[in-house]
């Protein structure tokens, strides 16, 4: 990856300030947005977020596993217009399982301690979010796309 310090940078803060995002998936009829609680890997190539099974969220993205999530630093004022950040990563989206759940939801648990009780059930399943491509936009109009593969 040929990235430079600066968009990676931006992203590390905005993953370290923000607890959620906007998760896009697509639907047999229409996309659909969900708002859910992410944590991004070390090195930001991965997202990861917990859904119940039982979600249309989770149904859609099973069909479909290519989705988009967006994560962003507005605070609802005027001044986001030239201040905030935002970044949404584009790529696959699976089920983690096993061992490599255990882990990550483990790392998840550590970013998010008040959801233990949703994400550690039987019913919900750990997802990761490999990211290929950010598109960061910044002073509102400055777009930097960061490939991640």
């Amino acid at each position: 990856m040929s990235a430079s310090a600066e968009p990676l940078e931006l992203l590390r803060r905005l993953f370290a300030g923000q607890s959620l995002g906007v998760l896009a998936t697509h639907g047999p009829e229409s996309p659909y947005a969900s708002l859910v609680a992410v944590r991004a890997s070390d090195d930001l190539r991965h997202l990861f977020f917990s859904t119940t099974r039982a979600t249309r969220k989770f149904q859609f993205l099973s069909a479909e596993p290519q989705v988009a999530m967006l994560v962003d630093s507005r605070s609802d004022d005027d001044l986001d217009f030239h201040g905030a950040v935002a970044a949404t990563a584009v790529g696959t989206a699976r089920e983690l399982e096993g061992e490599e759940r255990a882990a990550q939801l483990a790392a998840f648990l550590r970013r998010h301690p008040h959801l233990r009780p949703f994400a550690s059930s039987p019913t919900s399943a750990l997802v990761e979010l490999e990211v290929d491509t950010y598109y960061i936009v910044s002073r509102f109009q400055n777009v930097t796309e960061l490939h991640m593969r």
